[in-house]
């Protein structure tokens, strides 16, 4: 099946998320009631709601958007090429809209695809979820309203990994490692992002974080296929 598929025609993409005020304390009122309920929920013995506020990003309902990576593959002589392009900024439906008009553009057919780790349980509900909280219009690709299960063009290398097994969730980072996919060691992972948009106030250093995981997104997806990997000198950042 996916030795089936034309590389051209996917999109691998990772968002990241971070909770919607610096902190607790600068939530309006009815968002801290509905937060504080959240955390009885989410939080261990007593973490109290302003404890746990980090980890609101998570939510859709508490977080936002700062940024989107893509990834597209080209096939040029023969060599396989990556490039890469993100979408950031301290206005959510600015990047949204950026974002969407590329969908739009370009991956609006039926033979189009996205590809994320962990995509259909966060990623793409995510997205969906944001543009219409912003008041912006969801691309036919990440609108689920009506279609059947076949339909949808969304590939997931969890779920791929998985094999329709109930396993628990298996992170990207380790299955670059089983693989043996040379990924750069990073300065900032997944857990620091909220601090690092919030107090460092670095979207860059957010985008170039998302951008490595795109990139260890597709080399995963070529593994899958049982395909060579990209080389290093032939992904380029757009």
């Amino acid at each position: 099946m996916l030795t089936k598929l034309n590389l051209e025609k996917v999109l691998f993409l990772d968002i990241e998320t971070v909770a919607q005020s610096p902190e607790f304390s600068q939530l309006a009122e009815d968002f801290k009631t509905h937060w504080e309920r959240k955390a009885n929920f989410i939080g261990k013995e007593n973490e109290t709601a302003e404890d746990v506020y980090g980890r609101a990003g998570i939510y859709a309902e508490f977080g936002k958007i700062v940024c989107i990576s893509v990834g597209f593959i080209k096939m040029e002589n023969g060599v396989k090429t990556l490039r890469l392009k993100s979408f950031y900024h301290d206005h959510e439906k600015v990047l949204l809209s950026d974002f969407f008009e590329l969908l739009n553009s370009y991956y609006n057919y039926r033979d189009a695809q996205l590809c994320a780790h962990n995509g259909k349980e966060f990623d793409f509900p995510y997205i969906a979820r944001r543009a219409l909280v912003n008041g912006i219009t969801i691309p036919e690709i990440l609108d689920l309203a009506g279609k059947k299960p076949w339909e949808v063009n969304h590939l997931d290398t969890l779920q791929l990994w998985k094999f329709g097994d109930y396993k628990h969730y298996t992170s990207l980072s380790l299955l670059t490692t089983i693989f043996n996919i040379p990924t750069p060691k990073d300065d900032i992972d997944g857990s620091m992002v909220n601090d690092v948009y919030w107090k460092d106030k670095d979207l860059k250093r957010i985008a170039i974080y998302c951008e490595k995981d795109v990139i260890a997104l597709t080399q995963l997806f070529l593994k899958f296929r049982n395909e060579s990997l990209v080389e290093l000198e032939n992904i380029i950042t757009l």
